[in-house]
């Protein structure tokens, strides 16, 4: 990506924000990303911040003690959302976020600032903003959630000013919970954020002969550290890329991790 323009966080803020949005993920080799990355057209330009390209995250997921919201997404209810706080690890900076699945399969997210300290919690803003949002998009009571799983990673950001699109690159995935932690495969997560899921890059890797895979982080990771968990959705994926066996047993309550 050395050889991409730069563009900067707040033109990236104001230009393809994309908080609603349709998200397609991919996994791809360093091969299949140096060619996907040679084929997009210069428009795409790369996030920049005081001269670095890449940049850690760490986010902490909620869920009930019986992983409601995993189930959900497993059972891909029309109903479903993700609760998380998100930390950009280099500047410090905390967001507490719910992504919502719109009526036609787009990801809708809200977020606030966020203290650093509570990344770890849901404190009492975190609580009172999910219970509007739960109450005023699906007319849901907020249940009880704890913090059940981190994710940690690498991420770079290919943006589109032009066509409004972003193009994350996530690397060195470790998920982790208050006892365990499990790092995922040598391979790149890609994840292509437009407004109507046919973007530039869609088109790319479809002429690559890349297709989009059922996925998601937070449901890849907990199945990782709690193989005893239903993941009929994404075993396949777990099997050929992530060494990942079923365990038959009854699942067993979330250990809740430690304040980060």
């Amino acid at each position: 990506m050395a050889h991409r323009g730069p563009i900067s966080l707040e033109e990236v803020n104001e230009e393809a924000a994309l908080q609603r949005r349709v998200d397609k993920k991919f996994l791809l080799t360093a091969a299949q990303l140096a060619a996907l990355i040679d084929k997009l057209d210069e428009d795409f330009r790369v996030m920049d911040i005081d001269g670095r390209r890449v940049f850690g995250y760490s986010s902490t997921y909620f869920d009930t003690a019986d992983f409601d919201q995993y189930r959900a997404h497993r059972q891909g209810r029309r109903r479903r959302y993700k609760v998380r706080s998100r930390t950009y690890l280099d500047s410090g900076l905390c967001m507490f976020e719910t992504k919502l699945k719109g009526l036609r399969g787009e990801t809708d997210k809200h977020r606030i600032r966020y203290p650093l300290e509570d990344r770890g919690r849901m404190n009492a803003d975190a609580r009172a903003f999910l219970t509007e949002l739960l109450d005023t998009q699906y007319g849901l009571a907020m249940p009880e959630l704890e913090p059940v799983m981190a994710i940690d990673y690498n991420r770079g950001t290919l943006v589109n000013p032009i066509s409004q699109e972003r193009l994350t690159l996530d690397v060195q995935l470790l998920c982790r919970d208050g006892s365990q932690e499990m790092a995922g495969p040598d391979m790149v997560v890609v994840e292509t954020k437009s407004a109507d899921g046919r973007g530039v890059a869609d088109r790319v890797l479809a002429e690559m002969g890349i297709r989009d895979l059922s996925m998601s982080k937070y449901c890849v990771g907990l199945a990782m550290l709690h193989p005893q968990l239903p993941a009929n959705r994404w075993s396949r994926l777990l099997r050929e890329n992530f060494s990942w066996q079923r365990e038959s047993a009854t699942a067993q309550r979330a250990p809740q991790l430690l304040p980060a």
